[in-house]
């Protein structure tokens, strides 16, 4: 496996990863990680913004 595509593997757990502790998060009534949310490139002030 070249290293691009082990990189890419990589950028792929990773967003699976955020997206989960984001929903995580929400599901229980916390704040997620501003990490996190950036990396489902959302900013994280305008998703405070949101009414959840």
């Amino acid at each position: 496996m070249s290293q691009r595509n082990s990189s890419r593997i990589g950028g792929f757990f990773n967003l699976i990863g955020s997206a989960i502790a984001v929903a995580a998060a929400v599901e229980s009534g916390r704040a997620p990680r501003n990490r996190d949310l950036r990396g489902l490139g959302i900013e994280p002030e305008q998703f405070r913004k949101i009414r959840y």
